[in-house]
């Protein structure tokens, strides 16, 4: 028989907060890869699918509401995983786009960096007190806290290429997201194995 030990049931409230996270990440998600591909922005594609990321783990998180704690532990390691393939598929876009060359659109990069910006420190700000709670809320707030880091990005990286005429800025920004992706892809996934480990001796000990 599988262990569910420590079951813990959430109100409302925490459902309803990752569902506002995942619709505002979902909708700037399409509008932001749609404004990158027309900017041939490395930097906002990369940002766009960190988005698709963060969408994703809020989608599981929201499965995880009320389960028991090794499902939650296995929701923030699926949301991991997803991270880092993502990761890498914007690591090969990089790749493509340094052999076949791109021209940013710096004005594009600016503006929608802060649009960006502007909705995912809100984010950050609504999942705040969740930051040391059940591990696929800490997923959600790595991921978070991730999205900001990699707007500031986009926004240097845009004032870069307009100053220096060049579309190295761009790409070094998206390289840097896609090393910030893999760290927080690789801290979820660790801190996930961790909490399935404690839950398994606990389970034994039971």
């Amino acid at each position: 028989m599988a262990c569910n030990c420590h079951v813990e049931v959430t109100d409302a409230s925490q459902k309803k907060l990752l569902m506002l996270l995942l619709s505002i990440n979902m909708t700037f998600f399409v509008f932001e890869l749609g404004v990158g591909w027309y900017a041939e922005s490395t930097g906002l594609i990369a940002d766009s699918l960190d988005m698709l990321a963060d969408a994703l783990v809020y989608a599981i998180g929201i499965y995880a509401i009320g389960r028991a704690a090794s499902i939650k532990a296995n929701a923030a390691l699926m949301s991991g995983y997803f991270q880092l393939v993502l990761a890498l598929l914007i690591g090969l876009e990089i790749v493509r786009r340094y052999f076949f060359g791109s021209e940013p659109v710096s004005t594009l990069m600016i503006v929608m960096g802060i649009l960006a910006l502007i909705a995912n420190a809100y984010c950050l700000k609504l999942i705040y007190k969740h930051r040391n709670g059940e591990v696929h809320m800490r997923a959600s707030w790595i991921f978070s806290a991730n999205d900001v880091i990699a707007n500031i990005d986009v926004i240097i990286s845009g004032i870069l290429v307009f100053w220096l005429d060049s579309r190295w800025p761009d790409l070094i920004i998206g390289a840097v997201i896609t090393l910030v992706l893999l760290y927080g892809a690789f801290h979820i996934i660790r801190d996930a194995k961790s909490e399935r480990k404690l839950i398994k001796e606990t389970c034994e000990q039971t």
